[in-house]
């Protein structure tokens, strides 16, 4: 049998898992709470209303915080995990993986320079044999009902994408693992070949629409509600506000890639799309509002807002959720650092930046909207993933 690890234990895992089950993989789990895992993950699929639609099971052959003891004989390695922590995860593990044969590592979401972060292990552990990939979309919508014993999934997109590099290499992982963990079991969520992973670093799913809603709670809430059932839901309640905002972001967002695409007419970009286009491609819908996409979402509405109760007993957004940490560090300052590079004016990004460090009471973008690339809040390792934390000093050099 071959082997894969999962690397984390987020809902995403407590999904993989079971859909895992009879794919010709001994699975196995990094997790830093090993003890809380069972042998056996259960999942069930749910309709909005709750009802239930199917249930899967998948067993694991280890859970265990040791990289010695997983990674030396993996094939194929699957991050689970949030975005902001992925290059922890890989400088962890880097040291133990088998430099013999090819291992694909990969990722449920490929936001933040997924190819970066792998390069960047590959140079340093002299790891040229590993096979990157990532998908272009988190593949299902999904939550944990009891940690380490079973999740739930509300359904997978219609369609996605993912990049692999080599490129040649898609074929064989779509086969070995990408079918197997989606169609299989819903007969939707086929998955098309990205040529490049530019595409999933820009992409406007997560990281515009979690910063772009919390910016508009903030707007028409202030920074606090009295009792967490005040608390409107994150989509079902979902206001013309943050449509706005989003769909400012998303212009934002368009202006880099348009730039992106005109540097390099060559490239193929056509996943790299503006919100409502990707929107249409994964859901196969016809929805042409912004608004109207969340509201009617049968896949989203069952979704809360992540907020925290404070000292005084109030409840505000949680500052250190990845709706910061992945969508701000690993994602709009990804985007911001692009556009100063291209000498583009991003209002909404800037607004976004100014008001997450005083949420968050840092500083790392200054009175005249400018990253301060050698402040703490950005320089500290691994917390922040622009470009230059890698060397790179040009937008050329984030091109795959």
């Amino acid at each position: 049998m071959r082997q894969l690890v999962v690397c984390g234990g987020g809902s995403s895992a407590h999904t993989l898992i079971p859909l895992l089950n009879d794919s010709g993989f001994d699975v196995s789990i990094y997790t830093s709470k090993p003890e809380c895992w069972s042998k056996q993950i259960e999942l069930e699929w749910h309709d909005p209303s709750g009802n239930i639609l199917g249930l899967y099971s998948g067993n694991l052959k280890n859970a265990s915080n040791n990289p010695a003891e997983l990674f030396p004989e993996a094939d194929y390695v699957i991050f689970c995990m949030p975005v902001h922590k992925y290059r922890v995860a890989l400088h962890d593990i880097a040291p133990y993986l088998n430099k013999n044969k090819n291992v694909f590592v990969g990722a449920v979401y490929g936001q933040g320079g997924w190819n970066w972060m792998v390069n960047e292990i590959k140079k340093e552990y002299g790891l040229d044999n590993l096979v990157s990939f990532a998908f272009g979309l988190i593949p299902w919508i999904c939550r944990i009902i009891e940690y380490g014993k079973k999740g739930v999934t509300y359904g997978c997109k219609e369609v996605n994408y993912a990049a692999v590099f080599p490129n040649d290499f898609f074929k064989k992982i779509d086969e070995d693992l990408l079918e197997k963990i989606c169609y299989k079991w819903f007969s939707k969520g086929s998955v098309r070949q990205s040529d490049n992973f530019l595409s999933l670093t820009m992409s406007v799913d997560n990281q515009i629409i979690h910063t772009s809603r919390c910016l508009g709670l903030y707007k028409v809430y202030g920074k606090t509600w009295k009792t967490k059932d005040d608390v409107p839901w994150f989509y079902r309640d979902y206001d013309d506000l943050s449509a706005k905002l989003l769909a400012d972001l998303d212009n934002d967002y368009s202006k880099v890639r348009d730039a992106i695409k005109k540097m390099h007419p060559e490239k193929d970009y056509s996943y790299m799309l503006d919100y409502l286009a990707l929107e249409r491609f994964s859901y196969q819908s016809h929805n042409t509002d912004i608004k109207e996409s969340f509201v009617n979402s049968q896949t989203l509405v069952s979704i809360g807002t992540p907020v925290v109760e404070n000292i005084d007993g109030l409840w505000e957004v949680d500052r250190n959720h990845r709706f910061f940490l992945d969508d701000i560090y690993y994602g709009n300052m990804i985007a911001k650092w692009m556009a100063q590079q291209l000498n583009i004016i991003t209002p909404t990004i800037d607004e976004i930046l100014q008001w997450a460090q005083e949420i968050r009471g840092e500083k790392f973008i200054d009175e005249n909207d400018q990253l301060i690339l050698d402040s703490p809040d950005l320089s500290e390792r691994f917390k922040c993933g622009i470009p230059t934390v890698y060397g790179f000093q040009t937008i050329e050099d984030c091109m795959d």
